[in-house]
């Protein structure tokens, strides 16, 4: 299969995108990768092109850019250009650390959504304390939902979880102010409505402060509702580990109890970072679409990568669409 990777998107372009394609060729001998981007600046990096190959541009979309006037314009960015590998057929899969706003109108403009599906919805895997992780979504592909909109994003993260993250029977939650069937607001209680009626396991209402504990597989909820919970968990869990930082090198006794910690720190960080279980997905589109963190090392690149390769060989946005297919036969 082949992967083709914005090597000029994101914090550490190109060097940490590169570093990551070619752990992933190393660790994968199925995939070959296309790193699409400024050729002289990508060979700083790259010491082994075994089933990698590089698409040549020197322009890119920047952080700060208007994401769809940007795809529109820059016609040769490296973002677009990886995109349009997928869209027409010489690559299954594509990924960007660059701008989010860019890259979900570059899936749309280009790569294009599956008949059915009204908006796509941007789905990272989160840790958990038990470290199985769970699937939210939207995160901000669309700031507002209608009850529709959550029962097929309950659909595709339930059809991900079963094909990319292997679970027999995806527990699916709605994120809500409260466990009770009639909580929430109008959104929320139509679409308790529409999950429970749903061929998935649906397991009702699910609250904010239980989702690091496991209690559902699939989380879903608006694209308003599910940044602000992402954006609250990273930055609580950036919070956490600094405040253990400057609890653990305060004084000479900490220091010395630090150093018997740290192997336990070091599990437990590695539990709780979410770069572990790959990049955010862009669900609802007609071949899969890895949106990485823009502060992504190799290690990230690598797990994103990692993912994507899980997506084509499962075929997932295809099962995706023949879900939607069956569910739009039945209503």
């Amino acid at each position: 299969m082949r992967l083709a990777i914005d090597s000029m998107g994101g914090d550490n372009a190109p060097k940490e995108i590169v570093l990551g394609a070619m752990r992933a060729v190393r660790e994968y001998k199925d995939i070959h990768i296309v790193l699409v981007g400024d050729e002289e600046k990508i060979r700083e990096y790259l010491t082994n092109e075994e089933r990698i190959e590089i698409l040549h541009t020197e322009e890119a979309i920047l952080g700060t850019d208007e994401p769809v006037r940007a795809v529109r314009r820059k016609k040769d960015a490296s973002m677009v250009l990886a995109a349009r590998e997928v869209a027409e057929g010489r690559a299954d899969a594509c990924l960007s650390a660059g701008n989010t706003g860019a890259l979900m109108a570059a899936g749309l403009f280009i790569v294009g959504r599956i008949d059915g599906i009204e908006r796509p919805a941007l789905a990272p895997t989160l840790p958990t304390v038990g470290g199985e992780g769970f699937v939210l979504l939207d995160v901000g592909a669309n700031a507002d939902a209608r009850p529709e909109h959550i029962l097929q994003y309950a659909l595709m993260g339930s059809i991900y979880s079963q094909k990319a993250r292997g679970i027999d029977s995806p527990r699916v939650g709605l994120l809500n102010i409260g466990s009770e069937e009639k909580k929430g607001n109008e959104l929320t209680k139509h679409a308790f409505t529409l999950l429970k009626d749903a061929d998935i396991n649906f397991i009702g209402n699910v609250e904010a402060r239980d989702l690091l504990q496991g209690v559902a597989d699939v989380v879903v909820t608006d694209g308003f509702t599910g940044n602000m919970v992402l954006k609250t968990i990273e930055g609580t869990a950036l919070s956490v580990f600094g405040m253990l930082k400057s609890a653990l090198t305060g004084s000479m006794k900490s220091k010395l109890a630090a150093a018997v910690l740290k192997p336990d720190l070091v599990v437990l960080k590695n539990k709780m970072d979410y770069t572990e279980y790959g990049g955010a997905g862009l669900f609802g589109l007609k071949a899969p679409v890895i949106k990485a963190h823009g502060s992504s090392d190799a290690n990230a690149i690598f797990n994103a990568l990692r993912q994507a390769r899980e997506m084509v060989e499962h075929d997932v946005s295809g099962t995706i669409k023949r879900a939607i297919e069956e569910n739009r036969t039945n209503q």
